[in-house]
């Protein structure tokens, strides 16, 4: 799915099957397979406290800057305050205990025929935008329409859903383009609904607004929060809405329980870190290793004010990888490739840089159950076989590994295996320069990041290409640059993370999918068309159960690392956090939330005394 690309299949959740084509009965909630665990009339979500105390305030801090409000051009027109999303409701909200659940929100109800050819949503009653006008048919008609319009992402992943129509007072009915697809009748109800009337009303200027441009005018929304205040490029803070519609919902109760949530915007990672060790910050997750190591030495870590604490990933799998671009000739050829990876080092980036705090990728769903191992069997064997010699025969003999170094002799011994696969790929080494035999041109390459951070583990990097004959030159870009020339495709190689959820579903097309390769803004920026995976793709979304999704994934995966279009990086299987100790949770937190902060934590009236109040 689309929202921080995951995806859900659907089953039908009542005590019968109706006839092939035949519309289900209303439904509380989807699942992935089987029934939703709670039932219709549920009193609130088993990991949350539904006795929250409400109030008081929790403070977050993000890197770089924003000129927008308009979640609609995000990504495509300027920068997105990151808080925005929090304005609006979906139809429907996920559970943080199930995998691939959700239950009703602005949605009171939804079914669909056993064919998935389309999903009809029942709006709430007293779903209600913040001006206090209803939610409305026509508000869904037009966000799925301006999305599809003005986002290449959303215009992409909502392919198949060819229209929108009001068929009832509350009701809107979504046509898909191909029947069998599970995964549609629930991805529609994930899209954020926008308010008609707004968007096409006029601003203070008395100017009409347009959905297709940025805009720093506080939006309209139906959430539990709206925007306070803001200075542009600075700070937004949002405040708990007290007559928010939805507040009394089973799946709201013990969630949104702060009065006010900030964002404080600094350029600069090391500035942003001393605002949260001088108290300007509340919470933030540590993504290296180093500060995680030794940057939190000092007294109110030491008092217990402040506390380091790590929460384990188990909704997400990843890939985050140095990624080649496929629309270069140079990089067609997997086995150069593969000589990129024999040159990384990861076990001596790990253990002098990262203070060996984290595990190398092998997988690009790592640290979930579809990741493959070993060899294919079963299900996943049949799968693999069916696309005869359209695939590398290494995917039924050789697991996946990546090479190992770490000391001088397998380093050695890895760099003479990249130096023979790029003899057999028509390179030699001449003057110190691996250069072609067809074309004398040298190898070379250019890296671009806009995290100057990678710059300590790129150089080592490309010491190493360097005693191969390998000329890599590293340019760390303005992040507005660098989304330019990602999204064009302008780059040899850059690092890029794909996230994956537990179950995959259409957002493997733009992933991977041939039909995503060419098309700017996608998210396969390593440009794969393969056949082979495309069909893969297909198998994964039009997957029967549980056991064939499953079996799918895993050969997705095989084939996708037995082409070597990456050289995996790294990655935690824990979220590392620390937060000044002001905040009370639940006992139990959901299995697949991770820290499920700030969302069903609170402010913790007798932790705040103690610690003193935020400055």
């Amino acid at each position: 799915m689309i929202r921080r690309a995951t995806g859900f299949v659907v089953a039908i959740s009542m005590g019968f099957s109706p006839a092939h084509g035949e519309a289900a009965g209303w439904q509380h909630g989807l699942a992935l397979m089987g029934a939703p665990k709670y039932e219709q009339g549920f009193p609130h979500f088993d990991y949350v406290n539904p006795d929250a105390p409400k109030g008081g305030i929790v403070r977050f801090g993000a890197q770089g800057t924003f000129d927008n409000f308009n979640l609609v051009v995000a990504g495509v027109k300027g920068e997105l305050e990151v808080g925005i999303s929090q304005l609006y409701d979906t139809l429907m909200t996920r559970s943080m205990d199930e995998v691939g659940t959700e239950y009703g929100l602005l949605a009171e109800a939804v079914r669909y025929p056993t064919d998935y050819s389309s999903a009809t949503y029942r709006l709430h009653p007293d779903a209600q935008w913040h001006d206090g006008k209803p939610v409305t048919p026509e508000d869904v008609i037009f966000s799925l329409s301006s999305f599809k319009t003005y986002s290449p992402l959303y215009a992409f992943y909502y392919k198949n859903v060819a229209k929108a129509e009001k068929t009832g007072e509350r009701e809107v009915t979504f046509s898909f383009n191909e029947a069998g697809n599970r995964e549609l009748p629930q991805i529609v109800g994930q899209l954020p609904i926008l308010p008609k009337h707004w968007w096409e009303g006029r601003g203070p200027d008395g100017q009409p607004r347009n959905i297709g441009e940025t805009t720093l005018e506080p939006p309209l929304g139906s959430g539990p929060h709206r925007l306070k205040s803001f200075e542009a490029g600075r700070t937004a803070s949002y405040e708990r809405v007290p007559e928010y519609w939805g507040k009394g919902f089973n799946v709201n109760r013990g969630r949104h329980n702060f009065d006010e949530v900030r964002y404080e915007y600094f350029r600069d990672a090391t500035v942003l870190l001393e605002a949260f060790k001088a108290d300007r910050i509340d919470f933030r997750s540590e993504n290296i290793a180093r500060q995680w190591a030794t940057a939190y030495d000092f007294p109110a870590f030491h008092d217990g004010r402040v506390v380091k604490e790590e929460f384990p990933l188990r909704a997400m799998g990843v890939m985050q990888a140095l990624v080649f671009n496929l629309r270069q000739d140079r990089f067609r050829d997997e086995r150069v490739r593969r000589a990129f990876n024999l040159a990384f080092d990861f076990e001596d980036i790990n253990r002098t840089l990262f203070y060996s705090l984290y595990d190398r990728i092998d997988s690009f769903f790592f640290g979930t159950e579809l990741a493959a191992t070993g060899l294919p069997e079963g299900q996943e064997l049949a799968i693999l076989k069916s696309l005869g010699d359209k695939i590398p025969a290494s995917v039924f003999t050789t697991p996946y590994r990546n090479p190992v170094n770490g000391t001088n002799q397998a380093v050695r011994a890895n760099l003479r295996k990249a130096m023979q696969l790029l003899d057999e790929a028509g390179y030699e080494l001449k003057a110190g320069r691996m250069v072609s035999r067809l074309t004398g041109e040298p190898l070379t390459a250019e890296y671009i990041t806009a995290d100057p951070s990678f710059e300590r583990v790129i150089l080592p990097y490309r010491q190493a290409l360097e005693r191969i004959g390998i000329g890599l030159t590293v340019r760390v870009l303005d992040p507005a640059q660098y989304q330019n020339r990602v999204r064009s495709f302008d780059f040899d190689i850059t690092t890029h993370v794909w996230t994956q959820s537990l179950s995959p579903g259409n957002e493997q097309r733009e992933y991977w999918g041939s039909e995503a390769a060419d098309r700017p803004g996608s998210q396969n920026i390593a440009g794969i068309k393969d056949p082979a995976i495309d069909a893969l793709i297909e198998r994964i979304i039009f997957a029967r159960d549980s056991e064939e999704l499953a079996a799918a994934t895993k050969a997705l995966d095989r084939v996708l690392l037995h082409h070597n279009y990456v050289v995996p990086q790294w990655y935690s299987l824990v979220t590392r956090t620390a937060r000044w100790n002001r905040f009370g949770r639940p006992v139990n937190l959901p299995r697949y939330g991770g820290s499920a902060f700030p969302t069903i934590w609170w402010h913790d009236a007798a932790l705040a005394a103690r610690v003193g109040a935020s400055r």
